[in-house]
């Protein structure tokens, strides 16, 4: 649980209020993101966050949270009853990235939205064009390449294929995310122009007796 009367709690009892069609409201979420994000005492509250979790507590984040290729994603708040979820993104250097995460173009099973607590990093935005019989990416063109410094905030719906190509050594960011709305996502590589369907791990389980 977030300090009481920090900036998590604030954020998360203004989801808590619009709770039914969080998903279908996210215009919403994002005015209200946008403007919760700008406080410029943001970095400090999430530090003080951190620092006076109690022990259980930061064990539960510990366990929630992954390393991808580009970024360690923390889980901050993760609680069933909630449609949301809140997560920190800490990218890697740079040299440390492998291919196939972040830089890839891909799209997401949840929407969400986002600010740069530190560095920064270049966006790209692409629409992409499915296979329909797979549904697979077959081709992906770019609309817009921005650079993001700390402080901006974006918004993208699970329909929405982004990219990051790079970022700033040191880049942080935290997100408010969604319940998922899709059963999957899909990556694309503009390089091999290969196309990938990802289905999260958990809800391969109903199955794996089938497959033994």
């Amino acid at each position: 649980m977030a300090t009481k009367g920090s900036a998590l709690v604030e954020l998360a009892e203004q989801l808590r209020a619009a709770d039914l069609g969080l998903a279908s409201r996210w215009g919403e979420v994002d005015r209200w993101f946008e403007t919760w994000a700008e406080r410029p005492d943001l970095r400090t509250d999430l530090r003080t966050h951190l620092l006076t979790l109690p022990e259980d507590q930061a064990k539960a984040v510990m366990r929630r949270s992954r390393e991808t290729t580009t970024h360690f994603a923390w889980c901050l708040r993760d609680q069933p009853d909630e449609p949301f979820t809140f997560w920190m993104h800490e990218y890697k250097e740079q040299r440390d990235w492998r291919a196939g995460y972040a830089d890839s173009v891909h799209n997401h099973r949840y929407h969400f939205c986002t600010t740069i607590l530190r560095g920064g990093y270049l966006h790209e935005r692409y629409t992409a064009a499915l296979a329909p019989g797979t549904s697979l990416i077959t081709s992906a063109e770019l609309l817009t390449s921005t650079p993001c410094p700390v402080g901006a905030s974006e918004s993208l719906l699970a329909s929405d294929f982004h990219r990051i190509p790079r970022a700033v050594d040191g880049t942080m960011t935290f997100l408010v995310k969604s319940r998922e709305v899709t059963p999957w996502s899909l990556s694309y590589d503009p390089l091999t122009r290969e196309s990938q369907r990802h289905v999260p791990v958990e809800s391969r389980l109903s199955g794996l007796v089938d497959r033994l």
